[in-house]
This record gives C-alpha cells, structure tokens and sequence, in this order.
C-alpha cells in the first residue's frame, strides 16, 4: 500500500514493509528502499541488547527492519543526506522504534565518528548496502542523491568496510549487500581485519546468474569461507518464491542471520 504525503515540503510516499509492520517514507524520487534493505536485514545476525549501526542508512529501511524483528537494540542509522536522515529520524518515531539518526559521511575520519559516540571498537553488529554501480558502466543519475546512493568510486567499498571495521568490537558483525560480479572487490576489501565469510549469492531466477551477492564477516574471524546456496527470487516460470515473499513479509531470516 502507497501513499503521497508531504513531510516537511519534500514530495514522499509512505509504503509498507515486512507485511506492514513496517511503514517509511521516503522520497518519490531518488533512491527508494526495496528488496535489497529488506534483504539485507534479514541477513542481519543482531541480538537484543546489541549496539547496531546502519552506515548509509537512508531512510531508515534496513536498520529499522532489523529492529522490528529483534527488539530491544541500540540502533544507530548514519546517513550523509540530510532530508534523508530526517525521513529516517521520522520513520523511526512513526513505527515506535528506538533509533539514534546520525547525519555524518560514512567516509569520515574517526574522530568525526568519535565525535557522534561511534568510537573505535563500540559496535556488535554493523550493515550496510553501500553505493555499487560502477559509475564507468553506469550512467550516473542527474538527480544528486540518487546518484550518491547509487554510485560507487573505487575506495568506496574499501573506505566502508575500512569504517565498519573500525567501530566494530573484535568479533563483531559486519553484513553487507553488493554486486555478484563485484565479488572480488569485497574478498579484498575484508581481507584486512575480517575473516569467517558467509556468502548468499541472489539471483533473480533459476536460469540467471547471481546478480547480488549478502556478504557476512566476522572481525578478527579465523573459520573458513562458507558460500551458502543461491537464492531464487523467482522460480521457472517467473512466479516469486514463495521462501522469499515470507522473508520479506518479516516472517522468516535468511542463513546469514543465524548466529
């Protein structure tokens, strides 16, 4: 269900979430949660009682999901976008979710995170669905913020997973959601500090290669690399799978999520 508000003179829809127990707002325009924050959160191995940060939060969509199926975190949602934050900072009052709404670049030095209480080693568990198109083979949206939630350079994922790491209390988290064909970027990318990989390829049909990759690491984790499964978002013929459609109705956690 959709519906067109306006929210502090920004054009938005309100739209539901996890069979609508949850609802956001979030801008008509630009870049819209979907299936990846959905997913994304039901990646997400938190427990009660955890300090979990979203990095490049949005409106608040994956960071909140994760809430409203645990329960009792300590969430931060860290988002560069001002009005986005503020949608976010909206979200989480209108669903009666505890949320710190954080504006600051995810590529920030530490002290700028210290300065906002993420200091060095202070989080359990981190996710985040960083920009991944790769702006050579991508044409790059006109509209500004689309194309900052859209579009990678090449230290984006590198200086992301550097910012996880470093928040992140030894063995802590980090859950992440890129391109299947960008697999190597992310092997690299946690090669310094992480280890104990679980990988979830995701493809859109059976026939199809996978064309995301959820991505599970553990800071200072030493067990050898797992690549579960691919999941189907559609069957042979096109028809949604029926597994998914319960995860995205919040009614169920994808492998990544078992702790």
């Amino acid at each position: 269900m959709k519906k067109t508000r306006q929210n502090n003179n920004l054009d938005v829809t309100e739209d539901a979430f996890l069979g609508g127990a949850l609802r956001l707002r979030q801008l008509r325009s630009g870049h819209r949660a979907g299936h990846d924050a959905m997913l994304l959160a039901a990646a997400t191995a938190a427990r009660s009682g955890n300090r979990v940060a979203d990095l490049g939060a949005g409106v608040g969509a994956a960071g909140l999901a994760v809430a409203r199926r645990v329960g009792e975190i300590d969430l931060a949602l860290v988002e560069i976008d001002a009005d986005l934050a503020s949608l976010a900072r909206a979200n989480a009052e209108a669903n009666a979710l505890a949320a710190e709404v954080i504006v600051l670049d995810v590529e920030a030095a530490a002290d700028a995170y210290a300065a906002v209480n993420l200091h060095p080693d202070s989080v359990d568990v981190v996710l985040m669905n960083p920009p991944f198109n790769d702006s050579v083979r991508h044409r790059v949206s006109p509209d500004r913020a689309r194309g900052i939630a859209h579009v990678a350079t090449s230290t984006t994922l590198s200086n992301w997973i550097h910012a996880a790491r470093r928040i992140l209390k030894s063995r802590g988290m980090l859950t992440l959601i890129w391109r299947a064909d960008g697999i190597a970027e992310v092997l690299a990318a946690l090669d310094h500090g992480f280890g104990s990989l679980e990988i979830l390829p995701i493809h859109g049909d059976v026939k199809a290669p996978a064309n995301r990759i959820l991505v599970r690491a553990i800071k200072g984790g030493r067990a050898p690399t797992r690549i579960h499964a691919g999941l189907m978002l559609n069957g042979e013929r096109g028809v949604p799978n029926k597994e998914v459609q319960e995860i995205l109705a919040g009614r169920g956690i994808l492998p990544l999520a078992t702790p």
